[in-house]
């Protein structure tokens, strides 16, 4: 699987893995990566089976293949011990490492994610697949950003959201890797598991979100024992897009917080 680096701006300078959420590209993260880049070396990828990882997922795929994807990967680029930033579905692969890979992952920053699917969020995703069931994935695109970003930011970039659902449509990752990967994050629950994650974490939601409640990032806060929630008053579902200049500064914040020091790691797991 491919990966995409930044230079380290040091030597020792701690890794950070960034994981987007159901889309599965890394290029949701531009606006926080050069943001990062003169503190850490950043790791942004696209998913297996989106973009330039092109695969046909098994029909069985699970966020345990997900996590397990990404290791090997940042394993092969001689990478053992990170700090995951993951969004959503990201947060999902981001637990799912800190619980099977304790060593591997230093630090957690979850955005938006939840310990099991809430009944709302299952709601939104009933209602897109229909969408994609009945429209095809134009209709999936066009769909999306009414539940990623608050509908004053989606009218003062019109023409942004025109330009990037054309590019998402030209490289959609096919309707069956989509309900495979989508399939995968219903089936994930932590609720019983979670707490048992042992790294710093900072959990961070939007209180406008629309897609996944901001109370599912309370109940994260209250089942992860070394965890701190930021709550951004507005942003939506992808507060580091529409609000990125706040989000930034809270991110920069935290890590300095959950990454004071690097300590080199031996291959000991997989």
């Amino acid at each position: 699987m491919k990966l995409a680096f930044t230079s380290p701006p040091r030597a020792g300078a701690p890794v950070v893995v960034m994981i987007s959420g159901l889309g599965g590209t890394g290029s949701y993260w531009l606006a926080q990566r050069d943001a990062l880049a003169a503190q850490f070396q950043v790791v942004c990828y696209d998913q297996c089976g989106t973009g330039d990882n092109p695969a046909t997922l098994p029909d069985n795929y699970q966020i345990s293949d997900m996590a397990n994807e990404l290791l090997s990967a940042l394993q092969q680029a001689g990478i053992d011990r990170f700090c995951v930033i993951g969004h959503a579905l990201g947060a999902l692969v981001g637990m799912q490492l800190a619980l099977d890979y304790p060593q591997a992952v230093s630090a957690l920053v979850l955005v938006n994610g939840w310990l099991s699917l809430d009944g709302h969020t299952r709601r939104c995703f009933q209602i897109r697949e229909r969408l994609l069931l009945a429209g095809g994935p134009q209709a999936w695109v066009e769909a999306q950003p009414l539940f990623l970003y608050p509908a004053d930011w989606l009218s003062a970039h019109a023409p942004r959201m025109e330009a990037e659902e054309a590019l998402a449509l030209a490289h959609f990752q096919g309707e069956h890797n989509l309900r495979c990967r989508l399939q995968a994050l219903k089936n994930a629950d932590f609720s019983t598991t979670a707490d048992l994650i042992r790294c710093p974490t900072l959990i961070v939601c939007s209180q406008d979100d629309m897609l996944v409640p901001w109370t599912c990032s309370q109940r994260l806060k209250a089942t992860i024992s070394q965890s701190e929630l930021i709550v951004m008053a507005r942003g939506g579902h992808a507060c580091n897009v529409s609000e990125s200049d706040e989000f930034n500064g809270l991110l920069l914040d935290g890590l300095t917080t959950l990454l004071p020091a690097t300590v080199p790691l031996q291959k000991e797991y997989l």
